[in-house]
């Protein structure tokens, strides 16, 4: 039983294995667009950021390697915690089900919920990508010696930004190291780290009302028009203060005043931008809702867009969400875009959102599927067990002292069905694999260029062979 939450997920297990093969499967598109243009940068400028005094070359300036190694990692750092509206929609619910997991194991610690999802989104994702960037298709092949060096430099200390562990500068073996980190203790970076954790954790396929404290993803000023709520009310526009959070998207006069509107974010049924031309005005984006649509105002092009990719990425897995819209606005008994005269007609534009169309991803399907098969059959013996504590507790509470009593499982039954298709499935193929290599040994022959004379592994197959047949008799 794990009892120290800086310990959570350091070890590999099935889960964190599982975890690691599907960020790196979901997360390849996430990481192209993140990483990859700093780091085709890095190895093609070769700028030295050496910073180990014992390793520095002849005509080297420390502090020259050492400005070179902080404008990396911040633009690094920078890049990653901008990213959050990009990751992957399955990413997100995995982080979601983590942090209330640990939550709700560690209650006495209000760190838990960020550790825990920095433990895989930087210590197994962004850190590797960084080390080894061929391993994560980020680069064709591996980097120089001393690209490879700064690399090295970068993700240690990416990771350690990303770890919001208290005394981080102790957690670094090299002196060198932990004196280069004290130029990153500024409070803007932990809050930056905890910003970005908050985002990717917030799952748009959950019922936000079971978190207790909603998460605040962005606030600030903008101008909105009157949605007509009141029958003879003038749709004029005025300046609002906007706040979104996990649970609802809100507007009040000022900051701290209570909300004048208030939007569940499960009513959001798709955010896209304005025509210019409905209004004469720039930066507008509109909220659309069940009944009506929120048109707002940002302040600039940059503003507009963070809004709606945030608006979107918490939005995007609403079961109601449309498919189309109306470019423009309803004016004067129609709309401008497709001059439809019902204000219910349907769309006339696809929406946009999700991955670009044209994304083409390398994978090799067999290799990655065996990946996942080697995993399951490697633990198969406690997929069984946990089955059984599934079992046990839809009948009753379960056994006090088998190793799953503690298990949280939240749907027992289905937990079970899931287990038992899962179980079957590796045991078919184990079976099916057994068949095949008994085939392929009956055609072989020894001595062959397959299995040569002296090859002790086919020597080893047939006495394994032997045995299993003398058992069957």
């Amino acid at each position: 039983m794990l009892r120290d939450p800086n310990t959570i997920f350091r070890g590999n297990s099935l889960t964190s294995k599982c975890i690691d093969e599907t960020m790196k499967l979901a997360g390849m598109h996430y990481l192209q667009v993140t990483l990859k243009p700093i780091l085709d940068e890095i190895c093609e400028a070769h700028k030295p950021c050496e910073i180990d005094p014992v390793k520095l070359k002849d005509g080297e300036n420390f502090e020259n390697n050492k400005e070179n190694l902080k404008n990396y990692v911040d633009r690094i750092f920078d890049v990653i915690t901008k990213s959050g509206v990009s990751c992957p929609t399955v990413m997100c619910d995995i982080f979601f089900s983590l942090r209330e997991s640990a939550a709700k194991r560690f209650q006495g610690d209000p760190d838990v919920r960020y550790t825990a999802v920095s433990s895989f989104i930087f210590l197994r994702f962004f850190a590797p990508a960084i080390l080894s960037p061929n391993l994560f298709q980020l680069s064709p092949h591996h980097p120089d010696p001393q690209t490879s060096r700064t690399l090295t430099l970068i993700s240690k200390t990416i990771q350690t930004l990303g770890s919001l562990s208290k005394s981080k500068s102790a957690s670094f073996k090299e002196n060198y190291m932990a004196a280069f980190y004290e130029n990153f203790h500024e409070q803007k970076y932990a809050d930056a780290v905890k910003n970005f954790l908050d985002l990717i954790s917030s799952s748009g396929r959950r019922d936000h009302k079971r978190i207790e404290q909603p998460i605040l993803l962005k606030e600030g000023f903008m101008i909105k028009r009157a949605q007509g709520r009141k029958r003879f009310g003038m749709k004029n526009f005025k300046k609002r203060w906007f706040r979104l959070t996990n649970h609802e998207f809100t507007y009040q006069r000022s900051k701290g005043d209570h909300p004048l509107c208030s939007i569940p974010i499960e009513n959001i049924l798709a955010v896209e931008t304005l025509e210019e031309e409905s209004f004469k005005m720039k930066n507008m984006f509109q909220v659309i809702q069940p009944l009506r649509t929120l048109y707002i105002q940002a302040n600039n092009c940059v503003e507009a867009k963070d809004w709606i990719d945030i608006l979107t990425k918490v939005s995007q897995c609403n079961k109601k969400r449309l498919t189309v819209y109306h470019p423009s606005a309803y004016l004067n008994g129609h709309w401008l875009c497709c001059k439809a005269t019902s204000e219910n007609a349907p769309g006339c534009t696809p929406c946009t959102g999700g991955l670009p169309a044209n994304i083409q991803l390398d994978i090799d399907g067999d290799r990655e599927t065996e990946r996942i098969y080697s995993l399951f059959n490697t633990y198969l013996c406690k997929l069984e067990k946990m089955q059984e504590a599934c079992g046990s507790k839809s009948v009753y509470d379960g056994p006090e002292q088998e190793e799953y009593s503690t298990f949280l499982i939240d749907d027992p039954r289905e937990t079970y069905k899931t287990l038992y298709q899962v179980i079957e499935a590796v045991k078919t193929l184990e079976q099916e694999h057994a068949q095949y290599k008994m085939d392929k040994f009956k055609k072989t022959k020894y001595g062959s260029q397959e299995y040569p004379i002296g090859d002790k592994s086919f020597q080893s197959y047939i006495r394994q062979q032997s045995e299993v047949s003398a058992h069957s008799i």
